[in-house]
Formats: structure tokens, C-alpha cells, sequence
């Protein structure tokens, strides 16, 4: 490997952090012939750069980013791991929550009277207003309201009754999902 000529900036900035650099490194590291090694690696990486090394802003700080990456490979490498033991219980390929609540919304949804599923269908799920879905059922605006209100709080009872949806206290918003058995009865 062929490495670029070294720009006088770089060979400059260098002559001024090597001895800081090399100091940081052996604190770092407790051990003088690995900080040299990684002090070498800097090097190497500044002397790449060429005449880019000159457009550096702060090439001290540059220089010491380098080297803080270069402990943190070097770290991430040496880290000890354990193996795994054998009877580690194999991870059970069940559906994704959302998947699974997925399969259960229309399961409820069938569960809800005709009338409350006609205005959770109509209102939220086919985008209509209430002041739309009032005209098409031929309703007073107050009425309509009441019937939309009332399907979206029996849908949410549904919910929490057969998928095990829970909601954050403070913003009604659905916070979780615990997946259960969604055989559910329709009330027609």
C-alpha cells in the first residue's frame, strides 16, 4: 500500500500533538506498546488525507478524533464476550403485535351491532364527516354525533376487551398492545 506524500501542515500539526497524543493514549490504555500501535494508526490515517489535511479547521482536534475512534475499535475488538450456553431457550417466532392486532380489529369490528359498525365503517375507517355521514343516513347533526360517539366508545371497550389494547391515561392515546385470543362473538 502506497501511502500520499505528507503535506507540511499535516507533518506540522503533527510535530505539535504527537507527544499529547501519545500520552492520552498510554492513559488510556495502560500499556505504552498499544498506544504506540494505535499512535501509528492516527498517523497513517492523517498522512492518507494528503493535502485535504490542510483544509482541516482544528487539526489537534481532528487528530485526537481519530485517535478516541481508534481506542473505541480497538476496545469494541477486544471486549471480552461468553458464548451463549446450549440450553438457551430458542426465540419463538410469534406474530408482531401490530399483526396480531391487526387480525383482531375486524374480528371486533364484526362484534359491534350493525348500527355501530356502520358509523366506525363510514366515519373513521371511510374518511366521511359527521355532518356527511348525517346526510347519508338521513339523521339530524345531533343525533348522528351522539351514534358516532357511542360506536367509538363501545369499539374501544371491544378493544380492550378482546385485544388487549391499553390506552396512556393522559392522552387516550393507544400506548400498547398485549395480544390475546380474538374469537369473538358478533352481536347481531
Amino acid at each position: 500500500m502506497t501511502v500520499p506524500q505528507a503535506a507540511p501542515c499535516m507533518l506540522q500539526a503533527w510535530q505539535f500533538a504527537e507527544a499529547e497524543l501519545r500520552g492520552f493514549l498510554r492513559h488510556q490504555l495502560h500499556d505504552a506498546d498499544a498506544a504506540d500501535d494505535l499512535l501509528h494508526e492516527v498517523f497513517l490515517k492523517a498522512m492518507r488525507q494528503g493535502g485535504r489535511f490542510c483544509q482541516i479547521d482544528n487539526a489537534r482536534a481532528w487528530l485526537f478524533q481519530v485517535a478516541r475512534n481508534a481506542l473505541v475499535d480497538l476496545q469494541r475488538a477486544t471486549r471480552p464476550s461468553d458464548p451463549l450456553p446450549d440450553d438457551l431457550p430458542a426465540i419463538v417466532d410469534d406474530p408482531a403485535p401490530v399483526e396480531a392486532l391487526a387480525d383482531c380489529l375486524p374480528l371486533t369490528l364484526a362484534s359491534l351491532s350493525a348500527d355501530d359498525r356502520d358509523a366506525i365503517e363510514q366515519c373513521e375507517l371511510g374518511g366521511l364527516s359527521q355532518v356527511e355521514y348525517a346526510e347519508l343516513r338521513g339523521l339530524k347533526l345531533p343525533t348522528a354525533k351522539s351514534r358516532i360517539q357511542r360506536a367509538r366508545t363501545r369499539l374501544r371497550a371491544a378493544l380492550v376487551a378482546h385485544c388487549g389494547v391499553r390506552f396512556d391515561a393522559q392522552t387516550g392515546a393507544v400506548c400498547c398492545h398485549v395480544p390475546r385470543d380474538c374469537s369473538v362473538k358478533p352481536q347481531d
